[in-house]
């Protein structure tokens, strides 16, 4: 008979610390704090001499910036999950995704009209856009949707009543702004490729996604499918004046550009170029190491979002921040193709960097829903 002698020794008890991505922060408080300065270089001469203040658009950037500072501070210590918490017969996510069509509603009805569209709702001094609202509403109640039932994604049929659940937020959207509807039906796209194991449904979803967008070009409003025109011939047509003066910028930058603030294109050239426009700003100043440093960071960005994505606790956190991902790689994707002429020209700012309110202070609110889901994910200490 043999006898295992006790060695006495006890176990070693793992100790676990909550992580937190201090890269994601440190990145996307650089790219803001960058934003802020080529807001003020490309804006500065047609703020004063239209506005006679050289810092209006600055100071408007920089109070959009410091309400998403604070709501990354405020967001990224909550509970991500609290979104699942049920309030009467809704979850807090879904009654966020009401609270957006109603918006979306109003905003046809009531909305400050800007370029020939109504896409502002005015609430006294406070003026935003109920589409960028949309964005993180469609990530939350999505998110929320499919962890709740996942296994319903593994069925066509399935998929199919997600995306259609979706389709009057898109719907109401799809009125004023095409390109902000392709990125929120991107937005469900991914969600449900992610998580579902077929992916035999999404080939069809895609060619439907298409047929509808040369529909809309087609048979929309006429000014649509003028963009096409001009995208097919930039230097022949007449309304293509904005997108040849971009290049024209880009192009003359070369490798290293002619310096921060020696921009000659944004001295009227290119209406404002604060806006969707800014990249070209950039590549004229900063040149092509610039741009590349620019889209670097960008890269650096998604791939953190990507990692907490991987790791995170359970389904819906991990959702969340693939939502959050898809929304800045497409519109960063979108801008960059406009600006360089490889799509028709469409309103899509650059993510944390074009001047815009809202959509600064919904982007950084939604990095603050990725690092509350960073914050609940457990290392082990070492």
């Amino acid at each position: 008979m043999t006898l295992v002698r006790n060695s006495g020794r006890k176990k070693k008890k793992r100790l676990f610390n909550n992580y937190f991505d201090y890269t994601l922060l440190f990145v996307t408080l650089f790219l803001v704090f960058f934003g802020l300065v080529m807001i003020y270089s490309s804006s500065a001469f047609i703020a004063q001499r239209n506005f006679d203040d050289s810092m209006r658009f600055f100071n408007g950037q920089l109070r959009a910036a410091l309400l998403g500072l604070l709501a990354i501070l405020v967001v990224s210590k909550l509970d991500y999950r609290i979104f699942t918490k049920k309030i009467a017969f809704f979850s807090l996510a879904q009654w966020l995704y009401v609270a957006s069509i109603i918006l979306l509603t109003a905003v046809l009805f009531m909305g400050n009209e800007s370029h020939g569209q109504s896409r502002w709702i005015s609430l006294g001094p406070i003026s935003f856009q109920p589409s960028e609202v949309a964005k993180v509403a469609i990530i939350l109640c999505v998110a929320y949707r499919i962890s709740k039932s996942p296994a319903r994604l593994n069925k066509a049929g399935g998929t199919t009543i997600v995306l259609l659940s979706n389709a009057a937020v898109i719907g109401l959207v799809l009125v004023g702004n095409l390109s902000t509807a392709i990125i929120l039906a991107a937005i469900v796209f991914a969600l449900c490729f992610v998580t579902s194991k077929k992916y035999a449904p999404f080939g069809l979803l895609i060619g439907l996604g298409v047929i509808l967008v040369i529909c809309v070009l087609l048979f929309g409003a006429g000014y649509r499918m003028e963009r096409v025109q001009i995208w097919r011939d930039i230097e022949g047509h007449e309304k293509g004046y904005q997108i040849l003066q971009g290049l024209y910028a880009i192009a003359s930058g070369g490798l290293f550009g002619k310096g921060l603030g020696a921009s000659m294109q944004k001295l009227g050239q290119i209406p404002e170029v604060q806006t969707d426009m800014i990249f070209v700003v950039i590549c004229e100043e900063l040149g092509i190491v610039g741009a590349i440093a620019v889209i670097f960071l960008f890269v650096l960005l998604l791939y953190r979002i990507f990692v907490i994505a991987i790791n995170a606790p359970d389904l819906f956190g991990s959702l969340i921040a693939t939502g959050v991902f898809t929304h800045i790689a497409v519109q960063f994707l979108i801008n960059i193709a406009v600006v360089t002429n490889s799509i028709p020209s469409t309103g899509v700012p650059l993510p944390f960097i074009s001047y815009g309110g809202t959509s600064l202070s919904i982007l950084l609110a939604e990095v603050g829903l990725v690092l509350s889901v960073s914050n609940r994910i457990r290392h082990e200490r070492k």
